[in-house]
């Protein structure tokens, strides 16, 4: 096998093993989370990292910050239980200790002992530093987070998120441009 060859070889498992190892990063934050597991869920992140919302319900920078957040939500949240779905990360091809990746995810909580569900998509960037993969900005969307007993009209509302006393619009996908662009020309094949 030719040296640039192996080469290529070498770049697509260093991908796929990537692709790995950020998939159990994005798992270790939903147990860190449901566990409020501080330690570990500072871990995770890289010193500089941001985390952010459109609802503007969860924006911090750096990792402390990140951590203060975090035990001020988990101080009003009880059991929760997070779990993760479809995931998509992208290596860069220039950059191998870079990537990015769309995280769906659902989570069942208790904040304030008002049993709720969320559905959310995570669109992250990723830094491997030390060779370790961590989340190096976070940016958390939510489709709904409504308490139990209102799920079944919640997805009929535009203001989907209940964040005790504050009911706010859903992040997506009415903020999309892809649901803009559908919406104003209406469903129609564009030759």
């Amino acid at each position: 096998m030719s040296d640039e060859r192996l080469s290529v070889l070498e770049r697509r498992v260093a991908a796929l093993e990537a692709r790995e190892q950020i998939l159990a990063l994005v798992t270790r934050y939903a147990v860190a989370c449901d566990t409020h597991d501080m330690p570990t869920l500072g871990s995770l992140f890289a010193e500089d990292a941001e985390f952010d919302s459109p609802s503007g319900v969860m924006v911090a920078k750096g990792r402390d910050g990140i951590l203060s957040m975090f035990a001020e939500l988990f101080r009003i949240r009880g059991p929760a239980y997070h779990w993760t779905h479809d995931v998509i990360v992208d290596v860069d091809k220039s950059d191998s200790s870079l990537a990015t990746g769309v995280v769906y995810s659902h989570a069942e909580t208790t904040p304030n002992g008002v049993v709720s569900l969320a559905a959310m998509r995570y669109q992250d960037v990723y830094r491997q530093e030390g060779g370790r993969w961590l989340f190096s900005r976070r940016c958390i969307s939510f489709l709904y987070y409504v308490p139990a007993m209102e799920y079944l009209s919640g997805l009929n509302q535009s203001r989907r998120l209940v964040f005790g006393d504050q009911r706010l619009p859903a992040d997506y996908p009415e903020r999309l441009q892809s649901w803009q662009d559908f919406e104003d020309r209406g469903f129609r094949i564009v030759e």
